[in-house]
């Protein structure tokens, strides 16, 4: 046998069993958030402010930088999020897409390794998530919400100190594989 052809060899069974943790990765992770997201927010009224679908679509997003399939990832997880919501289809998929792509880009121009930096990030994606979600509800569906910033700048606070760890957790789950 070659060189070439034991490597082949040696390098099948790890490559199916990263191919299947991505695969873990892309569905069972954001399927999770989603489902924290919808049913646990009911039950726990103080986790109400935790937007996990987000951060996990900003985590990948930074950690994938590629635009394009940030951007799918993002309209993906946010078209499940409506479905299992009481609104329109398509409000959350609108939003994500655009902060996956957004995030996708900023991260080809940034440290994103960098816990503060992502921190930042964090903060700011939450931020232009949420005033973005509240553009389309008065523009798309014609109501007229109030906006706090203050509350939001708040909510995008506590999603970013919450963001780091659950980064890091993520990460190690990536390099096991």
């Amino acid at each position: 046998m070659s060189e070439y052809s034991e490597r082949l060899l040696v390098d099948a069974p790890r490559k199916n069993k990263v191919q299947r943790l991505r695969l873990i990765w892309l569905v069972l992770i954001p399927l999770v958030a989603i489902l924290f997201q919808v049913y646990v927010a009911r039950f726990f009224h103080q986790l109400s402010y935790l937007e996990l679908p987000l951060l996990i679509t900003v985590h990948f997003a930074l950690s994938e930088r590629r635009p394009i399939p940030a951007l799918a990832y993002g309209a993906v997880i946010g078209m499940i999020q409506d479905a299992l919501s009481y609104q329109p289809i398509g409000m959350l998929g609108i939003v994500k897409t655009l902060v996956g792509y957004f995030a996708a880009s900023v991260s080809l121009r940034f440290d994103v390794e960098n816990p503060v930096v992502t921190f930042v990030l964090t903060f700011f994606f939450f931020f232009f998530h949420e005033f973005l979600h509240w553009v389309e509800k008065r523009a798309l569906l014609g109501q007229s919400l109030g906006f706090d910033p203050q509350q939001t700048l708040m909510f995008g606070l506590l999603n970013a100190v919450v963001s780091v760890p659950l980064y890091l957790v993520l990460d190690k789950l990536k390099v096991t594989a």
